[in-house]
């Protein structure tokens, strides 16, 4: 699961750093579930682990399953809000960066990420 971080029509990219899957490429934070956890729960655990802040969770905006190398990855992206400042960097990216939301298709994103990128880039702005 990933969280999207939404203010106005900004929306928050994150480049994974050297090493890691999908290095270079951008997408929202996030990660997995553990056994047992609730979606909502995993993903406030993983914003804390990668960007050091609480965040809440707020409604899905996609649920879409991807072939990566060929293997299905199911991603379930919520919009989510910081309940503190949001930092400057990540454990998991090398760059933070807040683009206008019809400009994130310019950026190359991890695979799974792209049908929550194509309909944020694409829909009304009436959040």
């Amino acid at each position: 699961m990933a969280g999207v971080f939404i203010d106005g029509e900004w929306v928050l990219a994150c480049r994974r750093r050297a090493g890691l899957t999908a290095a270079g490429r951008w997408e929202f934070p996030g990660g997995k579930l553990e056994p047992g956890e609730r979606p909502e729960a995993a993903l406030e655990r993983e914003i804390l682990e990668e960007l050091g802040v609480e965040a809440e969770v707020g409604a899905l905006l996609d649920r879409s399953t991807t072939m990566v190398d060929g293997t299905p990855i199911t991603l379930s992206c919520y919009f989510v809000r910081p309940l503190e400042q949001l930092p400057a960097s990540s454990t998991d990216h090398d760059q933070l960066a807040w683009c206008v939301r019809y400009r994130l298709v310019w950026l190359d994103w991890a695979q799974p990420d792209l049908p929550a990128v194509r309909g944020l880039a694409f829909a009304d702005s009436g959040w």
